[in-house]
């Protein structure tokens, strides 16, 4: 008799011992008695009544989910193929267990659908240029589908654009094309700019008598600092306008033009 208490006491506290569970930082256990949600318990020693309690163990840590390509037609029908990358985190392990049978599946085929659903509203160039926006609406829509899950999804990262090679082709000539616009561009901004100097610089010069004269001295100077120059000295503009003067002013008179014709 002293026996079988004995071994029935061993047994009781092997059933005993068996019921303190260790739940780790990132975990929390649901747990169910008869079939009922009695609450969640943990982080830390957890003590689990045998044979009336069972439980299930929620990862609360963030999950990084990788969304497979898919293709998409964007708004302007050109054909593509995108990925992304979703991180979702267990916020209410009472709804993870009880709302959804399998929540990374089902996360991962809202945020398909989804991410189809969104680019398919953007245009190509905005769908390349515009992407911190493209990926907070994602993240939002995705988001507000999985809260009554108990998910919260932190973020969606949109990573590869596949394209066809004829639009590859056909981007690239059109950024080429944008790249000479934009050298005509500011090549001719230095050609007004430079006429306009040059403007400014000869009304200076036609209003200071003395100005085009200093101007030919240096530009002598830097001809004869070559070698093999030959230097040609204008007459100064100042002696022909002089010249000018004299004649319009000096008249003969009518009767010594008919003498010299004689």
């Amino acid at each position: 008799m002293f026996e079988l208490l004995s071994i029935l006491g061993v047994i009781g506290g092997l059933i005993c011992l068996s019921g303190i569970k260790f739940v780790k930082e990132y975990d929390r256990l649901v747990v169910f008695s008869f079939g009922r949600v009695t609450g969640v318990r943990g982080p830390g020693p957890v003590v689990i009544i045998p044979l009336v309690e069972q439980t299930k163990k929620v990862d609360t840590r963030i999950i990084t989910m990788a969304i497979p390509m898919q293709e998409i037609i964007t708004k302007d029908n050109v054909s593509a193929k995108t990925a992304a990358v979703c991180f979702f985190q267990v916020v209410d392990p009472y709804k993870v267990i009880t709302k959804v049978e399998d929540p990374v599946m089902a996360t991962s085929q809202i945020a398909q659908t989804t991410l189809r659903s969104v680019l398919g509203q953007h245009d190509l160039d905005h769908l390349l240029s515009e992407r911190d926006t493209i990926n907070a609406k994602l993240q939002a829509i995705i988001d507000r589908q999985t809260e009554g899950w108990g998910i919260k999804v932190i973020g969606v990262e949109v990573k590869d654009v596949e394209i066809p090679e004829q639009m590859q082709r056909a981007m690239a000539r059109q950024a080429e094309a944008e790249r000479e616009r934009r050298a005509k561009i500011v090549a001719a901004e230095g050609e007004l700019q430079a006429a306009e100097k040059l403007a400014m610089a000869a009304e200076v010069i036609s209003n200071q008598p003395g100005a085009m004269q200093l101007r030919q001295l240096q530009t002598m100077v830097e001809v004869s600092a070559e070698k093999n120059s030959t230097l040609i000295f204008p007459i100064p503009i100042e002696l022909l306008e002089l010249g000018k003067s004299l004649g319009s002013t000096i008249k003969i008179p009518q009767k010594e033009k008919q003498n010299e014709k004689a």
